[in-house]
């Protein structure tokens, strides 16, 4: 059932280059919308999802022995339902936009139909086309329908991006001429010398690492999330930062596991550093989009710092922070984006503070102290279960480093 998230998204995609501007904005919807049910109705519906389980599995080019393969498990549908909830979000706050209509909302769905394609694909060059294709549609709502710098913004993120990219496609190739296959379960299980996981895995993981925005290569977060339209922010934040964390958890660490104890304590380190020298700068901005870009690199480092512990705790908090960093990420940058700045046309805080938002926008400041509250892990929040997991799995792993 799942796997119908990808091909409901990109039937939804290509219908938008033939039909007439007025109906683009509800294709897009109704597409993003059954994205969602088909997640939430497999989400509901699975049974043992502690097994990356078979879903679909087609021939696609034998004599490589490359596949059409589908798998699911419960990481999978975590994060398949999170970006179809972004996914709809994503249209709603984008309700109003006019220029090329049509076109903003295929890159759109281009980018989330290729996420879905990350979470479930069980063949490694399979995910690697999917991880590829999100890259372009990137920097084309960017380019074309953002704000400040945006051809900066979006020419920085792609060529991060294409530049963890290549260190993925050299592990893939290394991993493929050594085991003599694709499939993420044959080789899962294929006994990779330690030399070899020695310089394999670093390279996977940190191809991987810089869509996680792992400090130093974290600036394109902030410059990208400040440039993008308000949905392509809320794509970065709640699906794309998400898609280098699943393929160090699910390639890397999967693939190479003596590899990741022999590196796991450096990513531990630079997971420690982005947490604190991100949210250092974060205090340091004047623009909102700002803070909260660089407040996004320093949860994601702790979803790193949750994958480097290797125990049970830190790896299960690590899942549930992809999850809440998800959601309510996109909710802050929807809230600064469309409610705040659309109707202030600031995002600088010292003229912010003068406008008495509490009173000029009430609903706008009710959801933005909620969304930041939930950010900032104030008990009660998904964020709080998530760090405090995280932090117990450190603990027991690294206690200097709590």
């Amino acid at each position: 059932m799942i796997a119908w998230t990808i091909y409901i998204t990109f039937a939804g995609a290509v219908a938008l280059l033939f039909l007439p501007r007025v109906l683009s904005r509800w294709v897009a919807l109704a597409t993003a919308a059954g994205g969602f049910a088909v997640s939430l109705a497999a989400f509901f519906n699975a049974v043992d999802v502690g097994t990356f389980k078979t879903i679909v599995r087609v021939p696609w080019v034998p004599i490589l022995g490359m596949e059409y393969h589908l798998a699911v498990d419960g990481i999978s549908l975590t994060l398949a339902l999170v970006t179809s909830l972004t996914a709809v979000s994503a249209v709603l706050f984008s309700w109003d936009v006019e220029h090329r209509q049509n076109e903003f909302f295929f890159w759109l769905l281009l980018v989330v139909g290729g996420s879905y394609g990350v979470f479930l694909s069980a063949d490694l060059f399979l995910l690697f086309v999917f991880y590829e294709l999100v890259i372009v549609p990137k920097y084309f709502l960017i380019a074309i329908w953002g704000s400040t710098n945006k051809e900066y913004g979006a020419m920085k993120l792609t060529l991060y991006s294409f530049f963890g990219g290549a260190l993925v496609f050299i592990g893939i190739i290394a991993a493929y001429v050594m085991a003599g296959s694709l499939n993420l379960h044959d080789l899962a299980e294929f006994p990779f010398a330690p030399q070899f996981q020695s310089w394999a895995f670093p390279v996977l993981f940190l191809g991987f690492a810089v869509l996680a925005g792992i400090w130093p290569l974290h600036t394109w977060a902030p410059t990208g999330h400040v440039a993008a339209p308000t949905a392509g922010s809320m794509l970065l934040a709640g699906i794309i930062m998400k898609l280098g964390s699943y393929g160090g958890l699910r390639v890397a660490m999967n693939l190479f596991p003596q590899g990741f104890q022999m590196w796991r304590t450096w990513i531990a380190v630079l997971a420690v550093i982005g947490i604190v020298y991100a949210a250092a700068v974060a205090l340091r901005q004047r623009d909102l989009k700002f803070v909260i870009g660089y407040s996004s690199v320093s949860h994601m480092g702790f979803v790193l710092l949750g994958l480097a512990t290797a125990n049970v705790f830190g790896v299960s908090g690590a899942v549930l922070q992809m999850f809440s960093h998800g959601v309510i990420g996109a909710l802050l940058f929807a809230v600064a984006g469309r409610m705040i700045y659309r109707r202030t046309h600031t995002r600088e805080l010292d003229a912010l503070a003068g406008m008495n938002l509490r009173h000029a926008l009430p609903f706008a400041a009710f959801t933005f102290v909620i969304a930041s509250a939930a950010s900032m892990g104030i008990p009660g929040f998904s964020g709080f279960a998530a760090e405090i997991t995280i932090l117990i799995g450190a603990w027991k792993s690294y206690p200097l480093a709590v």
